[in-house]
């Protein structure tokens, strides 16, 4: 089981849908983040569900693969009045916490309110404002659609209340009971490997 480290952190941040997934990976040390990458996952519309939901989890996985993150964080489903779609979004944000856990990561969820206002100060941001935030926070960023700029911001906002769930974890209280909620991931080791092993491979 993988724990908060309170220090240097790879983070990937998730903006789940079905048919764009927004992604970005930043480095969280202390204070200070570095923007690493970002990118939209763009699933074939002309697949059927399942073999789409496949594509996302293969591309998230190879993702890690390559970025080698150490935690990962997506944001919460909002409440859809259209149920379809509603339902078709939650698979796609299954799909997007899937594939940490499976890879070892610890994986938070956050509010898209907390998210804007952990960015933008204000909770009902619009997305111009709060890419215009990450490029404040992340200068070097270099997003091309709001989908990437949106997971930039979830990785953003898991670096500035990380500290928190590691001291709350620290003091001996569950993730579940803080503000954010983590998924602790129970993967065999002999599946995902030694971090170690796999930042050195790279």
């Amino acid at each position: 089981m993988q724990r908060i480290s309170p220090a240097s952190c790879r983070i990937l941040g998730i903006d789940p849908g079905l048919n764009h997934t927004g992604w970005g990976v930043i480095e969280a040390e202390g204070n200070r983040l570095s923007y690493l990458a970002c990118g939209r996952i763009n699933a074939p519309a002309s697949l059927e569900m399942a073999a789409r939901l496949s594509f996302l989890h293969a591309e998230l996985c190879m993702l890690i693969a390559q970025h080698k993150p150490d935690e990962a964080a997506v944001e919460e489903t909002f409440v859809n009045k259209n149920a379809a779609s509603a339902l078709k979004l939650g698979m796609a944000r299954g799909i997007a916490m899937l594939a940490p856990a499976e890879n070892g990561l610890s994986v938070a969820e956050y509010s898209a309110n907390l998210i804007k206002k952990s960015v933008s100060g204000y909770g009902h941001a619009e997305k111009e404002q709060l890419a215009r935030m990450v490029k404040v926070f992340l200068p070097k960023a270099d997003f091309t659609s709001n989908d990437a700029a949106d997971a930039l911001a979830v990785a953003i906002c898991h670096a500035h209340h990380r500290q928190s769930l590691f001291r709350h974890a620290r003091e001996g209280g569950h993730p579940r009971k803080a503000k954010q909620r983590v998924l602790w991931p129970v993967v065999d080791p002999r599946l995902r490997g030694d971090d170690k092993k796999r930042r050195a491979a790279s």
